[in-house]
């Protein structure tokens, strides 16, 4: 059963050595993520399973211990996927180098001081709701308490200076994307955000966050701690109990 979540962004300038001069400007960032970690850990879960987009066409676990790193981004800093091997089930288990976003998860969760039970789920970006929502709902089955660390971003196309450049949608369906964090209600998370719009719009984390939807289910809800769109990024960050 699902315990509590932590929703955050997952950009590597999350990681103070690879923003560099810049880190002071994410602070604020770092913090609420810091903050809804916490929320996760004080729910003591036995198990920790860290949602993220990735390459793979549908869906795959990683394994605890699973390496992974930001020296592409230019820094010597590794992480692992906590401490001990541990296999996944259901779907295939990648023994490689994690994607960015697992990678940002691993180093949150490092951060926080974590050292129990982790399990790594890469989700693909082309996935609808009812596979995203079944995932979800396995998820929550594999410990009586479990707690999720789900990583993603809204759009990238914020303004003219953001990596897709300006497109006039993006303002509104990150509007949208917040409301749903802050779940006040019981709707199932985002149905008008499509796999279209979300690849038109750069948005990584519409998987990722139905997967936590499917978890869910109605009984937890949610607080946004975050909404702003550094370098034309829309970084969201929530907590769900």
């Amino acid at each position: 059963m699902l315990v509590a979540a932590a929703v955050c962004p997952c950009p590597p300038l999350l990681v103070p050595e690879v923003a560099a001069g810049a880190a002071p400007e994410l602070d604020g960032l770092r913090a609420a993520c810091d903050e809804a970690l916490r929320t996760v850990l004080d729910a003591r879960p036995e198990l920790i399973v860290v949602v993220g987009p990735g390459p793979a066409a549908d869906s795959a676990w990683h394994d605890q211990g699973a390496p992974g790193s930001f020296r592409p981004y230019g820094v010597a800093v590794d992480v692992r996927l906590g401490a001990t091997p541990a296999g996944g089930a259901g779907v295939p288990v990648l023994r490689s180098p994690l994607p960015l976003s697992l990678t940002v998860g691993a180093w949150l969760l490092e951060r926080a001081g974590w050292r129990g039970p982790v399990r790594g789920l890469e989700v693909g970006a082309g996935r609808e709701w009812p596979a995203n929502s079944e995932d979800g709902v396995r998820v929550a089955a594999l410990a009586e308490r479990v707690g999720l660390l789900v990583m993603g971003d809204g759009s990238a196309r914020r303004d003219l200076k953001a990596p897709g450049y300006l497109d006039e949608r993006a303002e509104e369906a990150d509007a949208g994307i917040a409301a749903a964090l802050a779940r006040t209600g019981t709707d199932h998370f985002l149905p008008w955000l499509d796999a279209d719009l979300a690849r038109e719009l750069m948005i990584s984390g519409r998987s990722p966050w139905q997967v936590l939807d499917g978890a869910a289910g109605p009984a937890l809800g949610g607080r946004l701690l975050y909404d702003a769109a550094p370098y034309g990024v829309g970084y969201f960050v929530a907590s769900w109990s």
